[in-house]
């Protein structure tokens, strides 16, 4: 069975890096130009985050907060861009970037697939911005999601644009603890559907085999990429039941 007309087989032809190809002992932190850089010059794709900042903009960003990453106290969304772009990203000389930055070091020279991050409260203003950077690019790029309502937007705002959902069998992580019980039920199994309208799924290669993602597979048509593979193990879970896979911390 081929892909959807709007999964391209670009999405998953080439392993994924995982925050880009970053490498701490290297001096390459993850989300950063130098990430990006050092994949490319591999020829892997690339997976990116993206959190809001004050004033509005992309960020390529993982954390809610900046401590871990950059030393700075407090909340991404509470900083605009131009302070943010002041911050070195653990130790290094790398700064946080913007996403037009992140994609134009990239210039199209192998996909990206960009994670919207949410706090499943209905703001939607990352997903668009994200949306507005993405449009009239000429390269291959795609956005992907844990938040069903943001894919729903992508899939309005964007709908040429490839989208994703981004899930797991189990909602345990103490990020998911404000989400409902039956939300939590929605999520694990994919119970919207009808309404995100995704064109591929991320799930996690812990959850592998699984019927979710078979069923997308082979009754959905619909691609499915797995994170964060970083063992042996794993990659074979991701080679047996995925069609490529999210990695990190080795070189496939």
């Amino acid at each position: 069975m081929s892909p959807a007309p709007n999964a391209p087989a670009w999405l998953t032809a080439r392993p994924i890096a995982h925050r880009g190809l970053h490498d701490r002992a290297a001096g390459i932190p993850e989300n950063t130009l130098a990430a990006a850089e050092a994949a490319v010059a591999a020829g892997f794709a690339i997976e990116c985050d993206v959190q809001i900042s004050a004033d509005g903009e992309a960020m390529v960003f993982h954390d809610a907060t900046l401590g871990r990453l950059t030393g700075a106290e407090g909340a991404i969304e509470a900083r605009s861009a131009a302070d943010l772009a002041t911050l070195t990203v653990m130790g290094t000389g790398e700064r946080v970037p913007t996403l037009t930055a992140f994609l134009a070091r990239i210039a199209g020279r192998v996909p990206v697939i960009v994670e919207v991050k949410s706090r499943f409260d209905g703001d939607h203003r990352l997903a668009r911005r994200t949306a507005a950077i993405v449009a009239g690019l000429d390269a291959p790029i795609a956005i992907k999601s844990f938040d069903p309502g943001i894919v729903a937007t992508l899939a309005e705002i964007a709908p040429s644009v490839p989208r994703g959902i981004v899930a797991e069998a189990s909602q345990d992580d103490p990020s998911y603890a404000a989400l409902s019980p039956s939300l939590r039920t929605e999520l694990a199994g994919l119970l919207h559907l009808h309404e995100s309208r995704p064109d591929f799924l991320s799930w996690r290669v812990g959850d592998l085999p699984g019927p979710v993602p078979y069923l997308c597979r082979r009754l959905g048509n619909m691609p499915v990429m797995t994170w964060t593979v970083r063992t042996p193990e794993q990659r074979a879970l991701a080679q047996a039941h995925a069609d490529q896979m999210v990695f990190e911390g080795f070189r496939p």
